[in-house]
């Protein structure tokens, strides 16, 4: 595959360049977004603009036909790790306009800030104050949206800043708007264990191999290469934070098919100053699979997109299992034949049915449930 090659190259330049000190990893990686940036066109179906809304950039995805009533509405977090990624990619925009087009709904699709310049919580402030700020009922009006139908989504670092976004959002007395859904798209959602067995069994899979999530978790709190190593060996949490343990054992969370042969270990815990000097990590607004069974009743219907070949996939079936026992609505649509970022191959030259397929469900369950 043509795109997976070119990754490739991009992965082994990266850490060329970072190693010799001529530029950070993640900047060279960067680059692969960069190129496939496109301008806000608008077309006959959709007004495209690039704005601002509470001081963060956005994409902003306005349907061209006359309204026949107060529109629905997507918040939309990409993909990338924290570190890439952006509202104008080519993929992005597909979505984007795809998602407007045809639910004849308002799309915002969020430019947060990336690490490494900013770690976290830059990224879900960003993502929470857009949010919060479209929420408000003058803003709404002004767009012509219905407030009682409104959803965050996102994909994988996306889904993370979704989850946590939703869970945020049920505490914050200054918002009256409720979000009628949410949209988990293989996300992230955890950082205490990084050997489930989806991470064992697509270590060196396809979009997404271990080595790279591991390096996108540690980026997304601290450019500190010892947080990065602590990982790797999944060994970064201390012992004083074992209790959180309990909220991703995938040994009661994963149904049987999914545990296949892999066998429960017990943590090895690691240095309590790494999660001194980097508390981010042991966050629910960074890992969201880490809160409370009360923070997660009352959250809104949710639709969650696994897919089988993902080093994230356990992270999105352990919260599907929390979520149900904490009663809330879920949809759980798990891909076997799929692979991570799928649907972002959805055009040329990357146009595959099953990017295609997964879209359309994605969309179907928004067209009913939003």
């Amino acid at each position: 595959m043509k795109s997976r090659r070119y990754q490739c190259t991009k992965m082994y330049e990266a850490e060329v360049a970072d190693r010799l000190g001529m530029m950070h990893y993640m900047e060279v990686m960067r680059l692969i977004t960069v190129a496939e940036h496109v301008a806000p066109t608008s077309d006959e179906n959709v007004t495209v603009t690039d704005t601002e809304f509470s001081n963060v950039a956005v994409r902003l995805y306005l349907p061209r036909k006359p309204a026949r009533g107060l529109r629905r509405a997507v918040i939309y977090f990409h993909g990338g790790g924290w570190c890439v990624g952006q509202a104008g990619m080519k993929s992005y925009d597909l979505l984007s306009r795809w998602t407007s087009s045809q639910l004849d709904a308002v799309v915002v699709s969020v430019d947060y800030r990336l690490a490494p310049k900013y770690h976290f919580p830059v990224q879900f402030e960003d993502v929470y104050s857009v949010t919060k700020f479209f929420l408000q009922s003058s803003v709404l009006s002004q767009y012509g949206v219905d407030p009682n139908r409104v959803c965050v989504a996102g994909d994988s670092a996306g889904g993370n800043l979704a989850a946590a976004v939703v869970q945020k959002l049920l505490e914050d007395s200054e918002v009256t708007t409720r979000l009628k859904a949410h949209v988990l798209l293989y996300p992230a959602l955890q950082t205490l264990d990084l050997n489930l067995p989806s991470y064992q069994q697509n270590e060196n899979g396809l979009i997404l191999p271990k080595s790279l999530m591991v390096r996108f978790w540690s980026e997304y709190f601290t450019s500190d290469s010892s947080l990065r190593e602590a990982m790797t060996s999944n060994s970064h949490v201390p012992a004083e934070s074992g209790h959180l343990f309990q909220f991703v054992n995938w040994s009661n969370l994963l149904p049987e098919e999914m545990k296949k042969d892999y066998v429960y270990t017990s943590p090895v815990f690691g240095s309590s100053e790494l999660a001194k000097k980097y508390p981010g990590f042991l966050d629910p607004r960074a890992a969201p699979l880490l809160a409370e069974v009360a923070r997660l009743r009352g959250l809104p219907p949710t639709y969650v997109l696994t897919c089988e070949y993902d080093v994230l996939r356990d992270d999105g079936v352990m919260y599907v299992s929390r979520l149900r026992a904490a009663g809330v609505r879920v949809t759980h649509d798990h891909a076997k034949d799929a692979f991570h970022g799928a649907l972002m191959f959805v055009s040329s030259p990357t146009n595959l049915p099953v990017g295609n397929r997964l879209r359309n469900r994605y969309i179907a369950w928004l067209n009913e449930n939003l």
